[in-house]
């Protein structure tokens, strides 16, 4: 076992130690010594001061606080790129990428990390979130109207040497709005605002009547309304090439070739090649729109959280999409490598399941009191029994922390830093949980329900890095100590894809599962339906409300336009989910990546990595 998940087990044993302390200790005895403060009359000598000083400079760097101020967003390399380079890119996963290698029909982020090299969309945005004209396509929005017109470059083309033209990007809306799309993306405004699109949907139209093609490179779509969501990320930017899909039947488009063995995008590299699940080669697209790549090739592979580090400082790998955050202050000093630092618009967060998913009509089913976790107070005391600073600092060096509400602060505008929330008091949780009536009847040390029966909570949680399973334990230590008997689901952790499968994704909900450990990763808009939403199905918890619904449309209304007016309604959601808690936030997130000081013109910002852009000042990776 390493230093460092060894330190990690040992929080979690002294943690629970110290909570069973805390429970039986009272006051100090009368005349015991405060330790912190030293004997009258003494005197440090020179000596003693050297060896605290020498102490203080050889503090462990595990045990390090970090900012993510402190590190750069874009590699300090500014050598000329050579000619003929290759990129070795890391995609960090404990098991295999699902492989739905195309934007309109993809679900799990690993499948995302390897569209990015391949496709991209036709809108790009500022470093606040709004669209821009500086794509490979333009806009023009007409409010009175309820208009957006979009008009694609003449040099923008397939990987396949086609043209890309307004018929591909109008057919991705016909694809994902059709009855027998099998993919996730349908639901957000930018689909069910759309004139006719309803009646398309539902299989009384042949097509969408609110989209009106002009040109090969231009068409309209029009609105019931405008929100301010669809120029903030609720557009769909994302064409689907229609000479190639046309003649499949949609129901089956995702399980193609062209989805699973030979993807085609508009992106700076083309797919050469395929190893299912395990890696892809890339080629350089000469002919991209914005110029050809600097480097003539992408070699992409899955690589185990438990070897990047090695992976990385033996030159297998240039750069990676993420780093296990439990491993960080361990290899700070890692040589030929720069590390970058960003805030992450991301959160893990603990769900209660309050329902399951109605196919049929396509929303949530509500069940609430029905549910083992529909008592609103036992969710709240779940809430204060834990300690998500101490987790941030202990296994994350800082570079997470207690998160608060459902709107993070990479939503700097938006979030509402002045809520009070649940903060870590065990004292709080066992009082909220004694006067609603969960006591511990048979004297096992475990609280009944207030019927006085068995209360066993099934607890679903991910693998991943070091500190999946330390953290895990730590969160069932938590709840044990105010009483509650959780346990994890099978007795073990689940891997990506049956965690997502059983909580969920596909529209099925494992009964078995109460509560669970997830994480999301935000979309530019700041609104939350798409995963707090009564007709989404990303709505793992299954909850829905009057308050909910209506909040959430508000949001998105035309009077939205007006910042602070959309400030209020989403502030006043914040409050709701914290007062119905169908999940509560556990941590924020900054983000640190490596780079091998090869590596030129990376940039991590969210709207700032141009992988055509990137390129390499040494043949091979340097190793030292």
């Amino acid at each position: 076992m390493s230093k460092s998940l060894m330190g990690k087990y040992l929080f979690v044993l002294m943690l629970a130690l110290f909570l069973v302390l805390a429970a039986c200790g009272g006051d100090d005895e009368e005349g015991a010594e405060d330790p912190e403060e030293g004997s009258e009359g003494t005197e440090e000598t020179e000596e003693q001061e050297e060896e605290e000083e020498e102490e203080e400079e050889a503090v462990d760097p595990e045990d390090q606080v970090y900012d993510v101020d402190d590190f750069p967003l874009v590699t300090s390399n500014d050598g000329e790129p050579i000619d003929g380079g290759h990129l070795n890119f890391g995609l960090v996963s404990d098991t295999v990428f699902e492989g739905t290698l195309n934007y309109n029909f993809y679900s799990g982020n690993p499948d995302a990390q390897i569209l990015q090299f391949l496709d991209e969309p036709l809108l790009r945005m500022d470093p606040d979130h709004n669209y821009n004209n500086e794509g490979a396509a333009t806009f023009e929005a007409d409010e009175e109207e309820g208009s957006i017109t979009f008009t694609i470059r003449d040099d923008v083309n397939w990987h396949d040497g086609e043209s890309l033209t307004a018929e591909d990007w109008v057919y991705a809306y016909e694809v994902i709005g059709h009855p027998e799309y099998t993919g996730v993306r349908y639901g957000t405004v930018g689909f069910t605002l759309i004139e006719g699109m309803q009646e398309y949907h539902e299989g009384e139209a042949d097509s969408i009547s609110g989209i009106e093609i002009h040109d090969e490179k231009s068409f309209t779509i029009n609105y019931e309304r405008l929100t301010p969501s669809l120029l903030s990320g609720g557009i769909w930017t994302y064409a689907l090439p229609k000479h190639i899909f046309e003649d499949i039947p949609v129901a089956e488009m995702e399980e193609s070739e062209y989805v699973r063995e030979n993807p085609i995008g508009i992106g700076p590299f083309k797919v050469e090649s395929i190893v299912p699940g395990e890696s892809v080669e890339y080629t350089k697209n000469e002919d991209y729109w914005e110029g050809e790549p600097n480097v003539d090739g992408v070699t992409l592979r899955v690589i185990n959280p438990n070897v990047v580090a090695q992976e990385l400082s033996t030159g297998g790998v240039d750069i990676v999409n993420s780093f296990p955050a439990d491993q960080i202050a361990e290899n700070l000093d890692m040589q030929n490598v720069e590390w970058l630092g960003d805030i992450e618009g991301s959160y893990t967060y603990i769900g209660f399941k309050l329902g399951d998913w109605d196919a049929e009509n396509g929303e949530v089913n509500y069940q609430g009191d029905d549910m083992k976790m529909g008592d609103v107070e036992l969710r709240r005391a779940m809430w204060y029994a834990v300690d998500n600073d101490r987790i941030g600092e202990n296994f994350y060096n800082g570079l997470r922390w207690n998160a608060t509400t459902l709107i993070t602060p990479w939503h700097e505008v938006y979030h509402d830093e002045s809520i009070e929330t649940p903060t870590h008091d065990t004292e709080e949780a066992n009082r909220i949980l004694d006067e609603a009536g969960y006591e511990d009847v048979t004297g096992d040390g475990y609280r009944e329900t207030p019927d006085g029966e068995e209360l066993v909570i099934n607890f679903a949680s991910m693998s991943g890095g070091d500190s999946a399973e330390p953290i895990a334990q730590y969160y069932i230590q938590a709840w044990d100590e105010v009483g509650l008997n959780v346990e994890l689901i099978d007795g073990r952790l689940l891997e990506f894809n049956q965690f997502y499968d059983r909580v969920g994704q596909t529209g099925e909900d494992d009964p078995e599962i109460d509560i669970y450990q997830g994480a999301w990763s935000v979309g530019s808009d700041v609104d939350p339906t798409g995963l707090y939403g009564r007709t989404q199905i990303f709505n793992f918890p299954r909850y829905a409300s009057e308050e909910n619904d209506r909040l959430l449309d508000e949001g998105v209304s035309e009077e939205a336009f007006d910042l602070e007016y959309r400030q209020e309604v989403y502030s006043e959601w914040q409050e709701l989910m914290v007062e119905e808690i169908p999940v509560f936030p556990t941590l924020y997130r900054a983000a640190l990546y490596p780079a091998n000081e090869r590596v030129t013109n990376y940039d991590i910002s969210r709207y700032g990595t141009e992988w055509h852009e990137i390129g390499v000042t040494e043949e091979e990776p340097v190793v030292e």
